[in-house]
């Protein structure tokens, strides 16, 4: 665990509810490590994008990867972007419909993101991105080719410009809501693995892997 202090700058400082806010990096490092999909948020053309994407952190540099031909990873090459991950870990029903919300876990970095070209650091990127998906899986899977790297494309942003907020608990109702004859608290949002399903084109005698197999047992972020 990392207890370094988040540096807010005027991007990343919490307004409202500022209290939600983690101000460590362990918290940072929980929320990324716990996802499997960031949504980056990148200008192109003129217009926003937000896009899913795979994404894999390695100390304190997020990779995110695609296409070479992906406009996003071609427009957030030197331009500041806007990547985030969130976790739904409830809702939260309350009395009244003004206090409804949600129990949750988000993390957002800003920066300008670097194109990786060193080949060992663009594998090191790829292979975070696997991982972030299934542990274990890049030591079982085919390498790259020379011409599947020269087909994707690696960004490297510094998670030094970060936040994180995080909201626990029941609902908030006002005091005098309290005496209403309605149900309040928290439905849990749990996100499963679920059994593993084989390719109709893998060959018979192939057992699930470990790293694998065991995945639906543990609950996903």
């Amino acid at each position: 665990m990392n207890a370094t202090p988040l540096s807010p700058t005027d991007r990343t400082r919490l307004g409202r509810l500022s209290e939600r806010g983690l101000a460590d990096r362990s918290g940072l490092y929980e929320v990324l490590d716990g996802g499997l999909i960031c949504h980056l948020g990148v200008v192109v053309n003129g217009s926003p994008r937000v896009i899913p994407t795979g994404y894999g952190r390695a100390g304190d540099t997020l990779f995110v990867h695609g296409s070479t031909g992906a406009q996003s990873l071609i427009a957030g090459q030197g331009q500041e972007i806007c990547v985030t991950v969130t976790h739904l870990d409830g809702l939260v029903l309350a009395r009244s419909l003004f206090h409804h919300s949600v129990n949750y876990r988000s993390a957002i970095i800003y920066g300008a993101p670097r194109l990786v070209t060193d080949p060992d650091e663009k594998l090191a990127g790829l292979r975070a991105v696997t991982e972030q998906l299934a542990p274990g899986q890049w030591d079982v899977a085919r390498k790259p080719t020379r011409k599947e790297l020269a087909g994707t494309t690696v960004l490297a942003l510094s998670l030094e410009e970060a936040s994180v907020k995080v909201r626990t608990g029941p609902p908030s109702d006002d005091d005098e809501d309290h005496a209403l004859d309605v149900w309040a608290g928290v439905v849990p949002v749990r996100q499963a693995f679920g059994t593993p399903e084989p390719d109709p084109l893998l060959r018979p005698g192939i057992p699930v892997p470990p790293h694998i197999a065991d995945r639906p047992s543990r609950a996903a972020g």
